[in-house]
């Protein structure tokens, strides 16, 4: 039976000039035979809602861990006290606090503890999502018509309630820009079938990247925001509905937000034993360098550091010793990949032949570069998502060659006999012995050295330049231009400004880049910005390589359809395998746990899941062990 709203209905006409590209939502007068057809479908929708079972989450590839009834998290601290001060650094020079970053630097957080979510996320488990605005999700026989009900507690914070109007808002406000339309791209239309219940009709079965995609929305209150344009740069607080609200801020210096003290939602399941800090403060700090030392004197309370060589040494200060000061490593496996990946153009010619490719991959001797530049902490990637199941590892099984069977003829042969493994470099000898085969490879491939210059057929240089906005890159890269110089390569850095790097991009006007190339678990969600033919067409996709093959296509299709883990899991693999035999890039040190320094003067759970921990929204301030760093000082 066909969903029908009442009360409202979604035009096709645009808002007005101050709401580009947004749909509104138009008010309707009934005439009393209006009124009858109004009765009708209000009968018909209320029989429809009673057809479908309402669940309080959703899980893909396994069970839900907590049933209905559940209480909190196993990962938090349902006692945990409020009160005390969180303040960090931000390195977002923001100007806004608008829902769009599409002119304005959003200022941090500003949708995330200020907003609430449809879903909530489990911390333990892969792929399961709990009711936090919505109390109820139910799905059609055919999964493509998916139901959310709207608490009936919930409150944006100036009281008025939270209305499916509101979620239909905030989608199509989100579907409005250009990334939108691809991440939102898998809802055909939306309707409101009363204020506390929403269907979005799917074009495809859903997914577990639909859900994810729906997870980190935040729903925006159509009430304030029609009155204002969302896309517009502004320092105006605006309204919200989370466990914070904005209170202090002032441009590019710092920004407040004060918890909530009467939260329509402190008492849910998802949501008790977190949101702890009675303020939670940013002040931006543009440097890094001067982040760090703001650290040590006590200026803010945590920084989670992302440079190997500052971890390893920065920190060594009488308050470490002491214990003040704390090192360490956290889990995140909800972000998984690779950390430093170098992308080659392969729409320029000298990157076509797959074994120039490998040659490139053979001159790279991680072990060195890892020791001497990132004192052994990093570890080498050999999948493109390593330390997962969804890595490839030993033989294809057969569910991977029943995937790729038919197109043997499109796949390196070695994807059927070998292990894929880069070669790991101990000595000077066997760096020598991966030279000489590279040297080998460009040979194979049409590419001679003449006076110490690799040349192909044609004559031209075999020469490399790398686009980049961090001058950190020249430092990776250089080791590696060494390597490249002995095969007769020359290679540089080119360093520009934004503009420059973005018209480059724009025009594809590159060899190679640095880059990450990291996934929110599982993957599903951005595999194909990262690898399908209708992203390599897209300047500024996360695919500036463009790769663009037809049986990475086909398992990128297979992995975002699956089902089932056991499908996921050999899209994924045989999707992993294709890329590293392929040599498309260079992967480099995987994804790495998350490194946090911090003033011991807070409390934290007891049990750190391995997904996604509660972090800092599961911590808490300590009165007593702030107070003993304050006697010590």
């Amino acid at each position: 039976m066909p969903l029908i709203s009442v009360g409202a209905y979604a035009s096709n006409r645009r808002c007005p000039k101050r709401h580009p590209g947004i749909y509104c939502f138009w008010p309707i007068k009934f005439s009393l035979p209006w009124a009858l057809l109004l009765l009708h479908t209000s009968v018909f929708a209320n029989e429809f809602l009673d057809s479908l079972e309402f669940k309080h989450g959703i899980a893909f590839y396994h069970e839900l861990k907590y049933p209905s009834d559940f209480k909190h998290f196993d990962y938090v601290n349902p006692e945990a006290p409020k009160g005390g001060k969180w303040v960090v650094p931000t390195q977002a020079n923001f100007n806004s606090l608008s829902p769009s970053g599409q002119f304005g630097i959003v200022a941090p957080d500003a949708y995330w503890i200020t907003h609430d979510r449809l879903l909530e996320r489990s911390g333990d488990e892969s792929s399961a999502f709990y009711g936090r605005l919505a109390n109820g999700i139910a799905l059609t026989a055919d999964r493509k018509t998916v139901i959310f009900r709207i608490h009936p507690s919930a409150r944006w914070h100036d009281g008025v309630p939270i209305t499916s109007r509101d979620v239909a808002f905030s989608i199509e406000f989100r579907k409005a820009d250009i990334e939108g339309q691809m991440f939102y791209s898998f809802i055909d239309r939306l309707e409101e079938i009363n204020d506390r219940h929403i269907a979005m009709h799917l074009r495809k079965p859903i997914t577990s990247g639909d859900i994810i995609t729906l997870q980190w929305t935040p729903i925006l209150p159509s009430h304030y925001w029609s009155k204002h344009d969302p896309t517009a740069v502004t320092m105006k607080v605006p309204i919200g509905s989370g466990p914070y609200r904005i209170g202090h801020v002032q441009q590019s210096r710092f920004i407040e937000y004060e918890r909530v003290e009467n939260y329509w939602a402190r008492d849910l399941p998802a949501v008790r034993g977190r949101y702890n800090f009675d303020v939670i403060r940013y002040e931006v700090y543009r440097d890094a360098t001067v982040v760090r030392e703001a650290l040590r004197k006590g200026l803010i309370d945590a920084w989670t550091e992302p440079d190997f060589r500052y971890w390893h040494s920065a920190y060594e200060i009488p308050a470490l010793q002491k214990g003040w000061l704390k090192k360490i490593h956290r889990n995140n496996g909800m972000e998984i990949g690779i950390q430093h990946i170098v992308t080659f153009n392969l729409r320029k010619a000298k990157f076509t032949d797959r074994r120039v490719r490998r040659a490139l991959a053979l001159a790279m001797d991680f072990e060195w570069w890892n020791k001497t530049l990132q004192f052994d902490y990093g570890t080498r990637a050999h999948s493109y998502w390593p330390d997962t199941e969804l890595a490839a590892v030993g033989l294809p099984s057969e569910d991977e060659i029943t995937l790729v069977d038919e197109h043997r003829d499109l796949i390196p042969p070695e994807f059927f006999t070998e292990v894929f493994r880069f070669v790991e470099v101990t000595t000077e000898g066997q760096h020598r012995h991966n030279m000489v085969k590279a040297r080998e490879l460009l040979n194979e491939a049409g590419f001679t050295i003449q006076n110490g210059i690799l040349r192909g057929q044609d004559g031209k240089k075999f020469e490399i330049e790398f686009i980049s906005q961090n001058s950190e890159d020249k430092r990776l890269l250089l080791p590696y231009f060494k390597n490249l110089q002995q095969l007769g390569i020359h290679s540089r850095v080119r360093l520009m400004d934004s503009s420059q790097y973005i018209n480059r991009l724009r025009e594809f006007d590159y060899d190679a880049m640095v880059r990450d190339s990291t996934f929110i678990a599982p993957p599903v969600l951005e595999l194909k910005s990262f690898f399908h033919t209708e992203s390599a067409v897209d300047p500024l996709s996360r695919n500036p390589g463009g790769i663009s093959h037809p049986v990475v296509d086909m398992l990128v299709e297979k992995a975002i359809t699956a089902s089932s883990m056991r499908d996921a899991v050999a899209a994924c693999r045989a999707l992993d395998r294709l890329l590293l035999w392929e040599y498309f890039q260079l992967p480099l040190d995987a994804v790495a746990r998350p490194k946090t320094v911090y003033w011991d003067k807070f409390g934290r759970p007891d049990v750190e899941p391995k997904i996604w921990p509660p972090f800092p929204d599961g911590w808490w301030y300590d009165p007593d062990k702030a107070a003993r760093i304050g006697i010590l000082n």
